[in-house]
Protein backbone atom coordinates (compact mmCIF):
# COMPACT_ATOMS: atom_id res chain seq x y z
CA UNK A 1 0.00 0.00 0.00
CA UNK A 2 1.12 3.44 -0.94
CA UNK A 3 0.69 6.30 1.80
CA UNK A 4 1.34 10.30 1.03
CA UNK A 5 1.83 10.99 4.88
CA UNK A 6 1.21 15.23 4.21
CA UNK A 7 2.10 16.64 8.18
CA UNK A 8 4.53 19.66 8.41
CA UNK A 9 4.83 19.03 12.26
CA UNK A 10 8.32 16.46 12.82
CA UNK A 11 6.98 15.05 15.89
CA UNK A 12 3.61 14.65 14.83
CA UNK A 13 4.55 13.05 11.41
CA UNK A 14 6.89 10.65 13.14
CA UNK A 15 4.39 9.98 15.51
CA UNK A 16 2.15 8.53 12.67
CA UNK A 17 5.32 7.17 10.69
CA UNK A 18 6.01 5.03 13.29
CA UNK A 19 2.12 3.97 13.87
CA UNK A 20 1.71 2.71 9.84
CA UNK A 21 5.32 1.54 10.23
CA UNK A 22 4.18 -1.07 13.14
CA UNK A 23 0.70 -2.00 11.11
CA UNK A 24 1.13 -5.70 10.06
CA UNK A 25 0.82 -4.60 6.33
CA UNK A 26 3.34 -3.54 3.19
CA UNK A 27 3.38 -0.34 3.67
CA UNK A 28 5.49 2.32 1.37
CA UNK A 29 4.97 5.82 3.23
CA UNK A 30 6.12 9.12 0.92
CA UNK A 31 6.11 12.37 2.88
CA UNK A 32 5.14 16.06 2.07
CA UNK A 33 4.87 18.96 4.37
CA UNK A 34 2.86 21.87 2.91
CA UNK A 35 0.78 22.43 0.32
CA UNK A 36 2.93 22.32 -2.76
CA UNK A 37 5.13 19.42 -1.67
CA UNK A 38 1.90 17.69 -1.39
CA UNK A 39 0.75 18.24 -4.87
CA UNK A 40 4.28 18.04 -6.08
CA UNK A 41 3.95 14.53 -4.82
CA UNK A 42 0.65 13.95 -6.01
CA UNK A 43 1.52 15.02 -8.92
CA UNK A 44 4.41 12.24 -9.26
CA UNK A 45 2.10 9.43 -8.01
CA UNK A 46 -1.29 9.47 -6.70
CA UNK A 47 -1.09 7.11 -3.64
CA UNK A 48 -3.67 4.41 -2.55
CA UNK A 49 -4.49 6.46 0.43
CA UNK A 50 -3.36 10.03 1.58
CA UNK A 51 -2.95 11.15 4.95
CA UNK A 52 -3.44 14.35 5.41
CA UNK A 53 -3.03 17.53 7.87
CA UNK A 54 -5.94 20.26 7.52
CA UNK A 55 -3.42 23.14 8.74
CA UNK A 56 -0.31 23.88 6.77
CA UNK A 57 2.24 26.22 4.95
CA UNK A 58 2.44 27.19 1.55
CA UNK A 59 6.00 25.86 1.47
CA UNK A 60 7.75 23.69 3.09
CA UNK A 61 9.97 25.52 6.00
CA UNK A 62 13.49 25.14 6.18
CA UNK A 63 16.33 27.35 7.61
CA UNK A 64 16.12 29.45 4.59
CA UNK A 65 12.27 29.53 4.08
CA UNK A 66 9.46 30.22 6.39
CA UNK A 67 6.75 28.41 4.58
CA UNK A 68 5.16 31.03 3.00
CA UNK A 69 1.24 31.91 4.31
CA UNK A 70 0.51 29.52 7.08
CA UNK A 71 -2.82 28.13 6.10
CA UNK A 72 -5.04 26.80 8.77
CA UNK A 73 -6.99 25.07 5.74
CA UNK A 74 -3.85 23.90 3.58
CA UNK A 75 -5.21 20.24 3.62
CA UNK A 76 -8.77 21.51 1.76
CA UNK A 77 -6.45 23.65 -0.91
CA UNK A 78 -5.07 20.21 -1.37
CA UNK A 79 -8.11 18.36 -1.72
CA UNK A 80 -10.04 21.40 -3.97
CA UNK A 81 -6.50 20.91 -6.31
CA UNK A 82 -7.48 17.15 -6.98
CA UNK A 83 -11.05 17.99 -7.37
CA UNK A 84 -10.70 20.46 -9.83
CA UNK A 85 -8.30 18.15 -11.78
CA UNK A 86 -10.36 15.38 -11.31
CA UNK A 87 -8.40 12.78 -9.64
CA UNK A 88 -9.33 11.05 -7.14
CA UNK A 89 -7.30 9.95 -3.99
CA UNK A 90 -8.87 8.34 -0.25
CA UNK A 91 -7.98 10.94 2.01
CA UNK A 92 -7.71 10.43 5.76
CA UNK A 93 -7.62 13.77 7.44
CA UNK A 94 -5.61 13.74 10.94
CA UNK A 95 -5.54 17.31 12.80
CA UNK A 96 -4.40 18.36 15.94
CA UNK A 97 -7.24 20.64 16.26
CA UNK A 98 -10.54 20.34 17.46
CA UNK A 99 -11.90 23.38 16.11
CA UNK A 100 -11.08 25.87 13.53
CA UNK A 101 -11.97 29.56 12.35
CA UNK A 102 -13.03 30.20 8.95
CA UNK A 103 -12.56 33.30 7.36
CA UNK A 104 -16.16 34.71 8.24
CA UNK A 105 -15.69 34.11 11.59
CA UNK A 106 -17.87 31.20 12.51
CA UNK A 107 -15.95 27.99 13.94
CA UNK A 108 -15.71 24.58 12.90
CA UNK A 109 -15.42 21.91 15.28
CA UNK A 110 -13.87 18.38 14.07
CA UNK A 111 -17.48 16.79 13.83
CA UNK A 112 -18.34 19.84 11.69
CA UNK A 113 -15.44 19.77 9.61
CA UNK A 114 -16.08 15.74 8.98
CA UNK A 115 -19.72 16.85 7.74
CA UNK A 116 -18.37 19.61 5.48
CA UNK A 117 -15.29 17.72 4.06
CA UNK A 118 -17.30 14.68 3.08
CA UNK A 119 -20.14 16.74 1.52
CA UNK A 120 -17.56 18.53 -0.46
CA UNK A 121 -15.06 15.72 -1.18
CA UNK A 122 -17.18 12.80 -0.69
CA UNK A 123 -14.93 10.52 -2.96
CA UNK A 124 -12.10 11.57 -1.36
CA UNK A 125 -12.98 11.93 2.71
CA UNK A 126 -12.82 8.90 4.25
CA UNK A 127 -12.79 10.09 7.80
CA UNK A 128 -11.61 12.86 10.28
CA UNK A 129 -9.52 11.91 12.92
CA UNK A 130 -8.45 14.11 15.94
CA UNK A 131 -4.62 13.86 16.65
CA UNK A 132 -3.45 14.23 20.69
CA UNK A 133 -0.09 13.50 21.50
CA UNK A 134 -1.26 12.93 24.92
CA UNK A 135 -3.25 9.58 23.94
CA UNK A 136 -3.65 6.91 21.89
CA UNK A 137 -7.05 7.30 20.74
CA UNK A 138 -6.47 8.09 17.45
CA UNK A 139 -4.49 5.27 16.65
CA UNK A 140 -7.42 3.10 17.68
CA UNK A 141 -9.55 5.32 14.76
CA UNK A 142 -7.04 5.24 12.41
CA UNK A 143 -5.94 1.52 12.89
CA UNK A 144 -9.73 0.33 11.86
CA UNK A 145 -9.13 1.43 8.06
CA UNK A 146 -6.00 -0.92 7.47
CA UNK A 147 -7.52 -4.20 9.01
Amino acid sequence: MNILLVEDEYPKRQNIQKFLENLPKDINIRFAQSVNSALDELEDEIPDLMILDMSLPTFDITDEDSGGRPQGFGGEEVLRVLLIQNIICRTIVITGYESFLKDDGMSLNIDKLRSTLKSEFNEYIIDVIHYNSTNDSWKTHLKKYFE
